[in-house]
């Protein structure tokens, strides 16, 4: 039987939205400096926005129509990184292993996330804690 999380960075889920996010930071400094203010930039801010949402999902589990709805940010955010990691192997500036990987571990976090969703009354309760400890360094 596994245990439950505590805090949202002992998600499954988050830790592995959070590692696609580094990823994506490491492999976009490579991008040309004219995708700086386009695609660079939306690939980031899209990619750092999946763990976002997982947070603040977690931080209002209390409200089982608001926790669906913040995870189903998260999806649209991986979705949209789906998008951006195809434009960005489209130009050349990721290898084809590279997109699959990626391609992959979106598409697993996509799975987690609807998991969460359809069962939701495993995570909400009203006396869900709002707040956490800080996490580890």
């Amino acid at each position: 039987m596994s245990r439950r999380a505590q805090n949202f960075w002992e998600l499954d889920v988050y830790g592995q939205a959070f590692a696609v996010a580094q990823t994506i930071f490491q492999l976009s400094k490579t991008f040309p400096k004219e995708e700086s203010y386009s695609l660079t930039d939306q690939i980031r801010r899209a990619s750092r926005s999946v763990g976002a949402h997982i947070a603040e999902a977690w931080g209002n589990r209390r409200y089982k129509r608001y926790f669906v709805r913040t995870l189903a940010g998260a999806d649209s955010e991986q979705l949209e990184v789906q998008h951006w990691v195809r434009t960005a192997a489209a130009c050349g500036y990721l290898s084809r292993d590279q997109e699959d990987e990626l391609s992959a571990k979106l598409a697993s976090i996509g799975r987690m996330l609807q998991t969460m969703m359809d069962k939701a009354h495993l995570f909400c309760r009203p006396n869900a804690a709002t707040t956490d400890h800080r996490p580890p360094a």
